[in-house]
């Protein structure tokens, strides 16, 4: 089954056609809020390519104008950003009062005070970190650009252990029962026993994985620039099916009721039956889907390069609302209370009516892959490590992971590093007085295409001439996983 977006006015641009206006004030919009209109909106400084998480009435987000956000879910109000050397362009984590970020400038993981934003800790590895902190038992699971991933102590940052892989590492891990999935531009998919790293499995795809892992009932579902969707046996990696889109698999799966969603480089959104890898349906955008998709009461929610987050109906996929954001949307949507909290390339972050009354019930969210909600799988646990639980089958081909070498600084920072850029592997502590906060938001420009994503006009038109190259690039650097 085909379903396809027609052309034609958005919601919110009727309402504007119609002149009900969209205010903006000290960073702010609101409007007159419906199924898929516009709550509120919260203005940061450059694109925001980061997935929300939404705990206890806050959402934490990143920005590529280097700042972690806090804003009040109800209104969008900021209550603390915090400063952060190079782009956040991972989705934070937070438990236990923490929130886990990494940022590409300095090469480091952060762990955040969630009630102010102060630093507690920050973990150097070699090289920038775009793949989103998990955190499980007390441990911090994230990818490195440096080939590695990482297990570090979540109360302190001391690194528990490293696994090499043979390439960078965008994905982001998930951890299900004591092992951690992840994969590599190295073309694999990883299992990685979370007490130790020692390699339980490896799969090879044709091509880079920049998509996460996620894990239902015992099977792996994660996409490959190879074009495929896979599912594989969690226990031992044997592949269980392939489904070939049209592009490669950017975007990371979701799983409920026995159905997969995820999209494709081929504008699509795909349903597909996780049993055995057939289509229920598939949905198409105006652009590239590299967003990862959350779905809620029967709806599922994902944005297009495009610029538009869609509602679809997760039986069918019909279009139940799309809303237009001024740029594209390649991060992924979380939902908590029937409100829809998503950024876009146009430097928004946006709250949206859902149209449905509950939160993200899907794997991804669930499992805390890309952005998650206070009710997700692990919420309630402290940060007091403790040990991750399951059998270790070593792969005999496994080798010792080097050492890191030492890190570059970015020349171009314009606030001191909380680590010494001279080495990597270190943890330092910050005092709390030196929070590098910012009071209030600076009067940027969303749009002015000084940091933002290109335009979503410019990359339909690149797509459509069969060029991409450019656009391409980009994916492979620095859309989130």
């Amino acid at each position: 089954m085909t379903s396809e977006r027609e052309p034609g006015l958005s919601r919110r641009q009727y309402l504007q056609a119609a002149g009900v206006g969209v205010v903006s004030l000290a960073g702010i919009g609101t409007a007159q809020a419906a199924g898929g209109d516009e709550i509120w909106r919260f203005e940061t400084g450059k694109a925001v390519g980061t997935s929300a998480t939404v705990v206890d009435g806050t959402v934490f987000v990143g920005s590529r104008d280097n700042n972690v956000y806090a804003l009040d879910a109800s209104d969008g109000t900021e209550q603390w950003r915090r400063f952060l050397p190079g782009n956040t362009s991972g989705s934070p984590t937070v438990v236990d009062g923490t929130v886990f970020v990494g940022s590409g400038g300095y090469n480091n993981v952060y762990a955040l005070d969630a009630s102010d934003g102060t630093e507690r800790w920050a973990f150097q590895t070699g090289s920038s970190v775009s793949s989103s902190p998990t955190v499980v038992d007390g441990t911090v699971f994230i990818g490195s650009k440096d080939n590695n991933v990482y297990a570090l102590d979540a109360s302190d940052g001391t690194e528990q252990w490293r696994f090499e892989t043979g390439d960078m590492v965008d994905s982001s891990a998930t951890m299900v029962d004591g092992a951690v999935f992840i994969g590599s531009r190295d073309n694999n998919v990883y299992a990685l026993d979370a007490s130790d790293g020692t390699e339980r499995w490896r799969f090879e795809t044709g091509r880079n994985v920049k998509s996460s892992a996620t894990v239902v009932d015992g099977t792996v579902f994660v996409g490959s620039y190879d074009n495929n969707v896979y599912a594989l046996d969690a226990g031992d990696g044997t592949e269980q099916w392939r489904f070939q889109t049209g592009a490669y698999v950017d975007s990371s799966p979701t799983a409920v009721d026995g159905t997969v969603f995820v999209g494709s480089g081929d504008n699509n959104v795909y349903a597909l039956d996780a049993d055995d890898g057939t289509e229920q349906w598939h949905f198409r955008t105006g652009a590239l889907v590299v967003s990862s998709p959350t779905a809620v009461d029967g709806t599922v929610f994902v944005g297009s390069w495009d610029g538009n987050v869609y509602a679809l109906d997760a039986d069918d996929g019909t279009e139940q609302w799309a809303f237009q954001t001024g740029n594209a949307v390649s991060n992924s949507p979380t939902v908590v209370d029937g409100t829809v909290f998503v950024g876009s390339g146009d430097g928004n972050v946006y709250a949206l009516e859902a149209g449905v009354s509950g939160s993200s019930e899907g794997s991804r969210v669930m499992l805390g892959t890309l952005g998650h909600h206070g009710d997700w799988r692990y919420a309630g646990q402290n940060i007091d490590r403790q040990t991750a639980t399951g059998s270790t089958t070593t792969d005999p081909t496994a080798t010792e992971p080097p050492t890191t070498g030492p890190a570059t600084t970015d020349p171009t920072a314009t606030e001191p590093p909380t680590t010494d850029p001279t080495t990597t592997g270190s943890v330092t502590t910050t005092d709390p007085s030196d929070s590098g906060l910012q009071d209030t938001p600076e009067e940027t420009s969303a749009t002015d295409g000084s940091g933002g994503l290109p335009g979503f006009g410019i990359a339909a038109g690149i797509v459509g001439i069969g060029t991409g190259l450019g656009l391409k690039q980009y994916l492979e650097d620095d859309v989130e996983e």
